[in-house]
C-alpha cells in the first residue's frame, strides 16, 4: 500500500471550488480506499513564505495535505487522470508518494 499527499493552500482553487475537496471528491469517485484533509498550522513551500493557521484568523492562508491510501497502481493512475486539470490550476502544488504499513483496518457502518 502507498500513501498519496498533495500539498497546497486552503486557498487554492479549481473549477470555482476548493482545490482539496475538489480531490477528495475525485478521490471518491475513483473508488479508493480512503482520503483525509488535513489543516496544516504552519509551513511554507517552493514559494518560501511562511504562512499559518491561529484559529482568530479565519482568513488567513494555510498548508493544507490531502492524503489517499491505496494501492501504487490505483494511485498512479489517479494522479495521471488529474494531472491536467491540476496543471491548468497556475498554482504551485507538491505531491508525494510513500510507502505505508497498514497495521489495522477495521471497517465502520457507513
Amino acid at each position: 500500500m502507498k500513501r498519496l499527499r498533495f500539498y497546497m493552500s486552503n486557498t487554492d482553487t479549481i473549477h470555482h471550488e476548493s482545490l482539496y475537496m475538489v480531490i477528495a471528491k475525485w478521490a471518491q469517485d475513483a473508488g479508493m480506499k480512503g482520503c483525509t484533509i488535513l489543516s496544516g498550522v504552519t509551513g511554507f513551500g517552493s514559494s518560501s513564505q511562511l504562512h499559518n493557521n491561529k484559529f482568530w484568523e479565519l482568513n488567513i492562508k494555510h498548508p493544507v495535505v490531502v492524503e489517499i491510501i491505496d494501492e501504487e497502481s490505483k494511485l498512479k493512475a489517479f494522479v495521471h487522470e488529474i494531472k491536467s486539470d491540476l496543471n491548468s490550476m497556475g498554482k504551485g502544488f507538491l505531491i508525494t508518494l510513500e510507502p505505508v504499513d497498514i497495521l489495522m483496518d477495521i471497517q465502520g457502518a457507513p
